[in-house]
């Protein structure tokens, strides 16, 4: 199997974002959740790397892109900010016109590239994520309190609820999904508000791009209901429900929903 493309691309601040290209042909931008660098995708970008050239970075705070995490340069964190980056990535490898496939606060980033670059996306995957703002439906203070009990294990075990059924926890199989566990409390943090204050409602209806939006009906880290509103506001969508899905929805069911990703994208 071949091995990941590594290389950097400079921010216009100068940050050094660390990024990673694999496979060939037309380009397929994979944006990851929160807390999260380019190994969320791994097992999973495999799948289209025959027919594209799959491409991520890693977040400011995550794996090893080279930025400012000082509560100064944190506080200029946003969705927003973070599909900047994802444009200086484009420009520094040359890629004019991507598919663009964000999950979760990735799909959050998406949406702004969109918006603000509609030019530059060819075709929109949105999986398991929300617009924010007024309509948005977010997680319940239950699962707020469970996602923020300090025992580690407890949490990790909350996580792994969340983004899967239990049948899959009863295979014994690992996840990429769960977070970067090399991140400081600081990044991670700046992370968690990034994606809790998104909020593109009053400009998601600007979407042009053909846009496939996925969810899993039983996803209680960003309910079900957040779909419906993206595929409402959005032109020219298509949606997806895949039943008894979790957060992680992509991944438990990787074979089926990465083959209707494979259909949109023609």
């Amino acid at each position: 199997m071949a091995e990941l493309d590594r290389s950097t691309v400079r921010a216009g601040d100068g940050a050094e974002l660390a990024v990673q290209r694999l496979g060939e042909g037309p380009a397929l931008l994979m944006l990851p959740g929160q807390s999260n660098s380019h190994r969320w995708w791994n097992g999973l970008r495999e799948h289209f790397s025959d027919r594209f050239t799959t491409v991520t970075f890693d977040y400011r705070g995550t794996g090893t892109t080279h930025a400012e995490v000082s509560r100064d340069s944190i506080k200029g964190w946003s969705t927003r900010s973070f599909a900047d980056d994802a444009r200086h990535v484009l420009a520094g490898l040359g890629i004019s016109r991507p598919h663009i496939y964000g999950a979760s606060m990735g799909g959050r980033v998406a949406q702004w590239l969109a918006i603000d670059s509609p030019d530059l996306v060819d075709r929109l995957v949105l999986a398991c994520t929300s617009p924010g703002g007024p309509e948005a439906t977010e997680r319940s203070d239950d699962v707020r309190k469970r996602l923020g009990q300090r025992d580690p294990q407890e949490r990790l075990d909350t996580l792994i609820d969340l983004f899967y059924t239990p049948e899959w926890r009863e295979k014994g199989l690992r996840s990429c999904l769960l977070g970067d566990a090399q991140m400081s409390g600081r990044a991670r943090s700046g992370h968690l508000r990034v994606s809790g204050e998104h909020d593109a409602s009053a400009r998601i209806g600007e979407i042009s791009a053909p846009t496939l939006i996925m969810h899993g009906d039983d996803d209680l880290m960003a309910p079900v209901s957040n779909a419906h509103v993206l595929h409402r506001e959005i032109s020219d969508a298509d949606l997806y429900i895949h039943p008894g899905g979790r957060h992680g929805f992509f991944d438990e069911f990787s074979d089926e929903v990465s083959a209707r990703i494979d259909e949109f994208l023609g």
